[in-house]
């Protein structure tokens, strides 16, 4: 657990922090929040922050969610301040602690945050003896790779690994292969010195070394050009990496994660990943089943979701009726987890009774108003029909049959207009580009001249874009 504290917290800081250190936290510390954004962008980052009320919180928040930073924040304050208190929780943080601070209440908090990133919701038989592999290799360093069809939670099982680990205390860095293009996603993992290309300014590490004595997840990492899996395999033989435009190789000591929605056994016969690659990741295999393998789950996830989506909007619990239940348990769920998380949203939202009833219940594929199936239970929802042949499933391979773009990610998407991942792209591209307008246009295929506009939209508009490097700079 890496905890960042933000101001002075009334003079508390060091009492706080050896709460925290005792509990097995690593305690960092920042006297401004402009401080905090920078170690949460640049630094080693967080798994939570504690900031003072007497910071601007609300701006922390704002600038945090621009900037698509998930780290849960607490805010602490003197306990005769509640109008403070109510307006950090207004402004986003998730809890308040009253100063000065309890030894109790600090080990709850880090215990909650903690619990809530590693844990693994299930019931089910079939689920239950995947977790039982995962707790009998979690302690060892081996590489595992973690397989199964898109939204059945492959990144939770890699965190729960993690937790579970003798690193279990240093840093879990996560990079999505699949959503990073090919041009950036070696400077990506490895990263680059200064000069190493246009627009690179300042040296920047990449995420081997910012997982050193951690673990690493390649999350889809059978979406890698096959061209950029040579360097990865020796880095991952070698426990070392070469920046872009570096000189000396870097040791790093990692514990090694992948996970991939495909059949990489596939993969590999058809040219498109190294088998040698393949069979170094592959010590360990936990392959998770699709949701309608395992019946046993669907109540126990809905039930928290349900709590997750009430807390998050600021509605009261409600339990789901038995015939909402019953509803969800017919459905084929080829979303798996992911799509009954986004069910549950809505029902959070739609309920408008004690439970929350079938009525609430809207399936993907339907519309408000529609009418739902006279028995779910006996059969599926009409928008997602059931196999015709009722087989054995492969879900590697269901994650590309489903869908034609499952392998590229885009049903994360789903849901988000065009303007929105347009704007999120090119944020991000300058991001990696260290704010080189020049080189973040080539990337993006489009004119400086049309980069610049949109720039100045987004601005305008309130979003945080990273400032001209040097070079553009020079041009203007």
């Amino acid at each position: 657990m890496r905890l960042l504290i933000v101001g002075t917290l009334e003079g508390h800081i060091t009492t706080a922090g050896q709460m925290a250190t005792q509990r097995g936290a690593k305690v960092s510390h920042v006297d401004g929040y402009e401080g905090g954004l920078k170690i949460l962008r640049d630094g080693p980052g967080a798994d939570l922050v504690m900031i003072d009320v007497r910071q601007p919180v609300a701006r922390f928040m704002k600038q945090m969610k621009q900037e698509r930073m998930n780290t849960p924040v607490v805010a602490c304050g003197i306990q005769s301040d509640p109008e403070t208190a109510v307006a950090a929780i207004r402004a986003g943080a998730k809890e308040y602690i009253p100063l000065p601070p309890n030894p109790e209440l600090i080990a709850a908090v880090l215990a909650a945050v903690a619990e809530e990133q590693t844990s693994v919701v299930f019931r089910d038989p079939v689920m239950a003896g995947v977790l039982k592999l995962a707790d009998q290799i979690a302690p060892s360093d081996a590489s595992v790779l973690v397989t199964g069809a898109s939204g059945t939670g492959k990144e939770v099982l890699a965190r729960y690994l993690h937790s579970k680990s003798r690193r279990a205390n240093e840093k879990f860095v996560s990079v999505n292969c699949a959503a990073i293009p090919d041009n950036l996603l070696e400077s990506e993992l490895f990263g680059h010195e200064k000069g190493a290309f246009t627009g690179a300014v300042a040296r920047r590490i990449g995420k081997f070394e910012e997982a050193d004595k951690g673990t690493l997840l390649l999350d889809e990492i059978s979406e890698m050009d096959i061209r950029l899996q040579a360097k990865l395999l020796r880095a991952i033989q070698e426990r070392e990496i070469d920046r872009l435009g570096g000189t000396n190789p870097v040791k790093v000591d990692i514990r090694l994660i992948a996970t991939s929605n495909r059949d990489l056994d596939k993969h590999v016969q058809d040219g498109k990943f190294r088998e040698d690659l393949y069979f170094r990741l592959n010590v360990f295999n936990l392959q998770i089943p699709a949701l309608r393998e395992r019946p046993g789950d669907i109540r126990a996830l809905a039930a928290h979701f349900a709590k997750k989506y009430s807390d998050a909007n600021g509605l009261p619990a409600r339990p789901l009726s038995e015939a909402a239940l019953q509803r969800l348990e017919g459905h084929h769920w080829r979303g798996n987890v992911r799509e009954l998380e986004n069910t549950m949203h809505r029902g959070v939202l739609l309920a408008s009774g004690a439970e929350i009833g079938p009525e609430a219940i809207l399936l993907t594929g339907e519309t408000m108003g529609s009418t739902p199936a006279p028995s779910a239970a006996a059969q599926p929802s009409s928008a997602q029909p059931a196999p015709a042949q009722p087989t054995a499933p492969q879900p590697p391979r269901s994650a590309a049959d489903d869908s034609a773009t499952a392998g590229n990610n885009t049903s994360s998407l789903v849901g988000r207009t065009v303007a929105d991942v347009e704007r999120d792209l090119i944020i991000d591209t300058l991001s990696h580009c260290l704010g080189n307008r020049t080189h973040a246009a080539n990337i993006l295929g489009i004119s400086i001249r049309t980069l610049r506009n949109k720039v100045k939209l987004f601005m305008d508009e309130g979003y945080a874009v990273p400032a001209p490097g040097d070079a553009d700079r020079a041009s203007v």
